[in-house]
């Protein structure tokens, strides 16, 4: 089976009326702006000033009780224990706090569960560990909000519960002392997006805004560093407080780097001059999350909080070691998933794949991979002695949970969103899952032409752009979900160089004319079209509108997202 060409989808052009209203911008940021659904002055002045003033923490529910609790243990030096998870998001979170309390004074100890062992959020193996250590209190970040046995038997241990956790709700709410949580059906707070690093960022707010001593003299902004890279990296829309908080986030980790982030860009061989998202979602957060995905996700909080930059540059290789390792298995894993796929006569509209050797913390990336290959939901799962557990991804046209909602009696658990899930189902009834998966997606999407869409924010014509004009678009990051980095869309554009470049030559470089000047050209992973295109072509291309900085020099370049010859 060959990759479906891609359906390009160019966003209507804004009116005349519209475009006069903002006379001080350039007409391109106003459609990229107008595409993004900020239509009015004002707005887009805060959008690209990253204004967002509706953030007193004190307006999320919970958030007095949440701060009473923790004032109360401060003063009578309980044992704190902060439970997190094991992606970037979860230790980010726990290092947020764990750091604020430290410098409060408090009897604090963190807690990340072992993928491997006790799977994601609260267990109860774990709360009767931290019961029998003396724990008095337990503050959940980026997990919990579904807990409600686990919460009703540590409170039946003696341990009280704050809950902080930006996932959706279920029905029933744990029976914690306080619950920070914005998506509360009656929680006022303006913003329902934050990140789970974002929610421990409104508690160390609430608790600085307090009474509480502060011999430090630490600040809520000291942390915005770990903010802006756990909710880059959790993949929630960046726009409103997260874009604030995202924005003011890479400001700090461009003015000054932890010792543990400045060893690991040196340890991944980075050369990258400013830290931007792409930093983040490229070579920290992969780095990051390697070690909860292949082993502990201790190994990432402790080069979070490490001082010493010798330590830190030990921890850095480690990570950078197991990162490589989560590329290989990711690799292989792929690579049997597509033999699998391709052996499918049946011609499958949905793909469902198990196999005992592969690893749970590489399921959900193979699946990714395989979903964007083939543009076909995919669900990959290991198998194990008893159950099989995987991670599903979908396409726009299939909701995967509901999907698997029609599925609910075959699972021991499974939770989601229309485009990712995680599920659990016994071995003796696997069979009858994918064969259910199949006929569900047989009935939803046998009448639909299944291509991909790549959304286009308008057609420029390259004549007109200049330098200026790709800073202002640059103006605009911190690019990411809610905000996508802008894409265009030329016409004609003349081949009059082009190669093969990277591993297994899997890369294109090229040089385009526009009619009056050269554009250089990169697009990554289409080294195919090596073996197509010729300097007597003409393409039209979709691109992102960037800058190169090479050797001290700063050029524009086209990033090459997919093209097609020219008529």
């Amino acid at each position: 089976m060959q990759q479906q060409p891609k359906r390009w989808e160019v966003a209507p052009r804004a009116s005349a009326s519209h475009f006069a209203k903002f006379p001080n911008l350039p007409p391109l940021v106003v459609q990229v702006l107008y595409n993004r659904g900020i239509i009015d002055p004002l707005e887009a002045e805060q959008f690209i000033s990253h204004h967002w003033g509706q953030d007193d923490p004190y307006t999320l529910k919970g958030m007095s009780a949440a701060v009473e609790r923790l004032k109360q243990a401060l003063v009578n030096q309980e044992q704190i224990v902060i439970y997190g998870d094991y992606d970037v998001d979860g230790v980010t979170s726990t290092v947020v706090v764990m750091q604020i309390l430290q410098a409060l004074g408090a009897r604090v100890q963190p807690y990340i569960p072992n993928r491997f062992d006790e799977g994601y959020g609260l267990n109860k193996h774990a709360l009767t560990e931290l019961a029998n250590q003396g724990t008095n209190l337990i503050i959940t970040v980026d997990c919990g909000i579904r807990s409600v046995d686990e919460v009703a038997y540590a409170n039946s241990l003696g341990l009280q519960m704050i809950i902080t956790d930006h996932h959706s709700l279920a029905d029933e709410l744990p029976p914690a002392v306080a619950i920070v949580n914005p998506k509360q059906t009656d929680c006022s707070y303006p913003f329902k997006e934050l990140a789970g690093v974002g929610l421990a960022y409104k508690l160390t707010q609430a608790l600085l805004m307090s009474d509480i001593p502060n011999p430090q003299g630490i600040v809520a902004e000291d942390f915005l560093d770990l903010v802006a890279l756990g909710t880059i990296a959790d993949l929630v829309p960046l726009y409103k407080e997260n874009r604030k908080l995202a924005g003011l986030g890479l400001r700090k980790l461009n003015d000054s780097l932890r010792p543990g982030l400045a060893a690991l860009l040196q340890q991944s061989g980075s050369k990258a001059t400013e830290i931007t998202a792409t930093t983040i979602g490229f070579v920290l957060g992969p780095r990051l999350n390697a070690a909860g995905r292949l082993d502990s996700a201790l190994v990432a909080y402790k080069l979070l909080m490490e001082q010493n930059g010798r330590k830190a540059l030990d921890l850095a290789e480690q990570l950078d070691s197991q990162n490589k390792e989560r590329q290989k298995l990711t690799q292989e894993t792929v690579e049997m998933v597509r033999e699998a796929v391709l052996s499918d006569t049946s011609q499958s509209l949905l793909y469902f794949v198990h196999h005992p050797e592969f690893n749970p913390g590489i399921v959900g990336l193979a699946a990714s991979r395989i979903t964007e290959e083939f543009y076909r939901p995919a669900l990959i799962a290991e198998q194990g002695p008893e159950v099989t557990k995987g991670s599903a991804r979908s396409i726009a046209e299939f909701h995967i949970t509901e999907a698997l909602d029609e599925c609910s009696d075959l699972l021991v658990r499974y939770g989601g969103h229309a485009a990712a899930a995680g599920f659990t189902v016994k071995n003796e009834l696997v069979e009858t899952l994918k064969t259910r998966l199949q006929e569900i997606a047989l009935q939803k999407l046998e009448c639909e032409e299944l291509r991909p869409t790549i959304s286009i924010d308008g057609e420029v014509n390259l004549r007109g752009v200049r330098s200026s004009l790709v800073q202002s678009i640059n103006n605009l990051q911190p690019f990411g979900i809610g905000n996508p980095t802008p894409r265009f869309f030329s016409r004609n554009l003349r081949v009059k160089y082009c190669r093969a470049v990277g591993q297994e030559q899997r890369h294109l470089k090229l040089t385009l004319h526009d009619g009056k000047q050269d554009w250089s050209a990169i697009a990554f992973q289409q080294g195919h079209w090596i073996h197509t295109l010729t300097p007597a072509h003409s393409i039209d291309v979709v691109y992102n509108l960037e800058f190169n900085d090479w050797h001290g020099q700063r050029t524009m370049q086209l990033n090459v997202k997919d093209l097609r010859l020219g008529e």
